[in-house]
């Protein structure tokens, strides 16, 4: 899976919450990452609905990653940075998710959107890649 003794850190720190998987709660996040990617696949939808429902979309696989793994963490970014050790993600794609959710919180927090469409399918196909990893470790479950 990945580096639990860096996941083992954040629990020290207080990033992260020791809690054991819970099957009904995977599969539910999900189902609703499955759905909003789909969604987010709509081209007749706005940018910014799009880019939130793939954004939301890879949270939910990436807290399912971690929920995985033994751990919750209340701090959306933190779920994207524990990728590189719950589903061993590269740099570039967890950097990638990142920028993402910086871009979330513009939208979300001071109501500023930058129509990215490269950024877009760059987080689509990401996520479809995550998506495929997560579910490959649900079957473990």
């Amino acid at each position: 899976m990945g580096s639990n003794e860096s996941l083992e850190n954040l629990v020290r720190s207080g990033g992260l919450k020791v809690e054991p998987p819970e099957r009904k709660e995977c599969e539910g996040l999900m189902h609703s990452a499955t759905a909003r990617l789909k969604d987010a696949q709509t081209t007749s939808l706005s940018f910014a609905s799009r880019f939130d429902l793939a954004y939301n979309a890879a949270h939910a696989i990436a807290l399912t990653a971690l929920r995985l793994s033994g751990y919750r963490s209340d701090k959306r970014y933190l779920v994207f940075q524990c990728l590189v050790h719950t589903v061993d993600a590269n740099k570039l794609q967890v950097r990638l998710f990142a920028l993402c959710h910086e871009r979330r919180n513009l939208a979300e927090y001071e109501g500023y959107m930058d129509e990215d469409e490269a950024l877009l399918v760059q987080l689509l196909e990401s996520t479809s890649q995550l998506l495929i990893r997560v579910q490959e470790q649900m079957t473990e479950l």
